[in-house]
């Protein structure tokens, strides 16, 4: 589970990057600017939990368990749910996909509380 959740973080941080760098280079001038921020947000989102899912690698090393692996497996479908809505809304203007964006930002705050939970619990 280390270098999954170290693997995964890792190439989502090199994404997250990549997505800023094409929002900033090749989306400025081709999205409106309320979409642009968006698909900004989408990237600052999938960057923060990208080094979350690193420091739940690093957890996994101290405190294996399921709540550690939880944390991982929220962090992973959070930045998928969240940040891919927030991609996908942002470049195709199809604002159903907003709803879906909840779903992920709750899964992001479950991989939170389930790190917490690994941190301070006996088991």
């Amino acid at each position: 589970m280390v270098r999954l959740f170290f693997g995964i973080g890792a190439a989502f941080g090199l994404l997250g990057v990549a997505a800023g760098a094409f929002a900033a280079h090749g989306l400025r001038e081709r999205l409106e600017p309320r979409m642009l921020e968006v698909f900004e947000t989408a990237a600052r989102y999938q960057l923060i939990h990208a080094l979350a899912l690193i420091a739940v690698a690093w957890a996994a090393t101290r405190w294996p368990g399921a709540a550690v692996t939880a944390a991982g497996a929220s962090f992973i479908a959070g930045i998928l749910i969240f940040s891919g809505s927030l991609y996908a809304l942002s470049l195709t203007g199809l604002r159903w996909l907003g709803a879906i964006t909840p779903l992920g930002g709750l899964a992001l705050i479950v991989g939170w509380a389930c790190l917490i939970w690994a941190a301070f619990s006996k088991a």
